[in-house]
């Protein structure tokens, strides 16, 4: 058997078995409150059954992906966005350290990916259009896609500062944290849970391992950072920050619709007077 073929063999094996024993209790528990609890057959059993071999299938797959490509193209961005010959050029001296602001090319590309990684979540997608429907279109699907997915990209960009930088994590989170709170208590309270879900949804199927490779690459290609202790914590970046752009997507809607209802209000007044002259 050809070498490649039999990697893929194996890999395949492996990945199928760990799946197997990961999705074996969630299967329990739903057998269990169906046929003892709830002690009633299962509907469509053999759709249930296809959609779970889907379901396997579709996970087989996408752990394999994670392992063979975006993992490591996470890494490679990451080496050669922060090679010295990329930052300083091929000419600089090997002993000058760069400066903060000569990692721009970063964050700009740890935003533009976060942001792409969340427009094409799965569970942000759900999410808007659930809201979208039960708002009966008040919320629009797209627009609250977008303002997750900046919110995302903001908060990949300032975890990419603070590898790069060296900062505590507990200082960003808890600024972002004081952020959250202080608009929470002037945002519009129908907002205010569908934003605090935002950030769950948005650190999904996608984006976690996007950001998890770009955080770890990033800490690995820069001198002086632990994999350990500078690589982790994007994730949480990428949870708090989209709760702050849906409550300022909110606020700003907010007070654009008392703007409008202000103004149509003031020509209707104005309407009203010059009837009665």
């Amino acid at each position: 058997m050809d070498t490649t073929l039999a990697d893929f063999t194996q890999a395949f094996q492996l990945t199928l078995w760990s799946t197997l024993k990961d999705v074996a209790p969630i299967l329990a528990v739903i057998l269990v409150f169906q046929f003892l609890v709830l002690r009633r057959r299962i509907p469509n059993p053999w759709r249930m059954i296809k959609g779970g071999l889907y379901v396997i299938a579709g996970l087989v797959f996408f752990l394999m992906g994670l392992e063979q490509a975006l993992f490591p193209l996470g890494r490679s961005m990451a080496e050669q966005l922060t090679a010295p010959e990329f930052i300083q050029g091929s000419d600089a001296p090997t002993d000058v350290i760069a400066h903060w602001s000569d990692y721009y090319a970063v964050y700009l590309f740890a935003f533009s990916i976060g942001a792409a990684a969340v427009m094409v979540e799965p569970a942000v997608i759900a999410v808007a259009m659930k809201a979208h429907q039960l708002s009966g279109g008040a919320i629009h699907a797209n627009r609250l896609r977008i303002a997750i997915a900046v919110g995302v990209g903001v908060g990949i960009a300032i975890g990419s500062f603070r590898i790069v930088t060296g900062g505590s994590l507990h200082y960003f989170i808890l600024g972002a944290y004081c952020i959250v709170i202080i608009q929470t208590l002037f945002a519009p309270r129908h907002m205010i849970p569908l934003a605090y879900d935002s950030g769950g949804v948005s650190t999904s199927t996608v984006t976690v391992p996007i950001v998890a490779a770009l955080g770890l690459g990033l800490a690995s290609s820069l001198p002086g950072r632990s994999p350990l202790i500078d690589g982790f914590g994007m994730i949480a970046f990428a949870v708090i920050f989209p709760v702050i752009s849906v409550l300022a997507f909110a606020q700003i809607a907010h007070w654009r619709g008392r703007s409008h209802a202000k103004g149509d209000s003031h020509d209707e007044t104005e309407t009203n007077h010059r009837t009665g002259e």
